[in-house]
């Protein structure tokens, strides 16, 4: 009498029936099945032994039940994303949960390159100077309301422009008559010497260094016939056509200072009462 050969598990002959040999034991498809296929997620059936079985996340699926929660079409071939456990194709997540770029208005993509400010995205190359149209990337920029310029643009464009020189101020700079200068423009109109941070003063709205304006236009003393300028808290006493700094203002004779006191002029001398009592 010939050896039996019967399924595993019910028992039942295998003669002339398919089957399945697992951990060398055979099993008839039905038992097979049973007991070691898969529970599609999706329909909650068995995934047949003689089914294409797709796998994600510790979950099974037939393949006609691997789709798009959206737009019900198969994802076994293509690219997807998880969404709370929901499956979506590439096109309905982006619609849904993209964000769009503000200047050509298409999705940008997951995983693109892309930039984000004030609450928007763009394209990486969609973000472009206002002015020059170029992209910018990582490099620095400076919003002007909804206008996004490269710095150089900026500059050229809005930046104020040096009196002397006509070129932008970036930084830094002195004003004078309400005009901008760079600090290297700002210069004494008589020895080009540097003025910002200087006294100063001007003549006919050119600015000028203290010394070269006493010596240039300011009226000299009498007495060391050097220039009265009036700067630094300085004193002078005027008399008719002739000015004295307040330390020369004294007798031609005694030396005595005249300032505050009565004086008396003897041609091109002033004297004091005494002295001149004494003529």
């Amino acid at each position: 009498m010939a050896d039996r050969f019967d399924c595993d598990n019910c028992k039942e002959s295998l003669y002339g029936r398919k089957y399945i040999q697992s951990d060398d034991r055979p099993y008839c498809i039905p038992c097979y099945d049973s007991l070691f296929s898969n529970t599609c997620d999706e329909c909650k059936e068995l995934i047949g032994h003689d089914a294409r079985e797709l796998f994600y996340e510790e979950r099974h699926y037939h393949e006609h039940c691997f789709r798009c929660f959206r737009c019900d079409r198969s994802l076994a071939d293509e690219p997807f994303t998880s969404q709370e456990n929901a499956l979506l194709c590439n096109d309905c997540y982006c619609n849904e949960f993209s964000s769009k770029c503000v200047a050509c208005e298409k999705v940008v993509m997951p995983g693109s390159k892309k930039l984000e400010y004030g609450g928007s995205t763009w394209h990486e190359d969609c973000f472009v100077c206002h002015s020059c149209e170029q992209p910018i990337g990582s490099k620095s920029f400076i919003p002007d309301k909804d206008e996004h310029y490269c710095v150089t643009c900026y500059e050229d464009k809005f930046a104020p422009r040096c009196t002397r020189c006509k070129k932008t101020l970036a930084k830094g700079g002195v004003t004078y008559r309400d005009e901008p200068w760079h600090k290297e423009c700002f210069v004494c109109t008589g020895c080009k010497m540097q003025l910002a941070g200087q006294h100063f003063t001007s003549r006919d709205e050119n600015p000028y260094c203290l010394k070269c304006f006493g010596s240039l236009y300011a009226k000299k003393c009498e007495a060391c016939s050097k220039p009265i300028t009036g700067f630094g808290g300085g004193k002078y006493i005027s008399f008719e056509e002739r000015q004295w700094h307040q330390p020369c203002f004294t007798c031609s004779q005694c030396s005595v200072s005249l300032v505050g006191a009565g004086f008396f002029p003897d041609g091109d001398k002033i004297l004091c009462r005494e002295c001149h009592g004494n003529l």
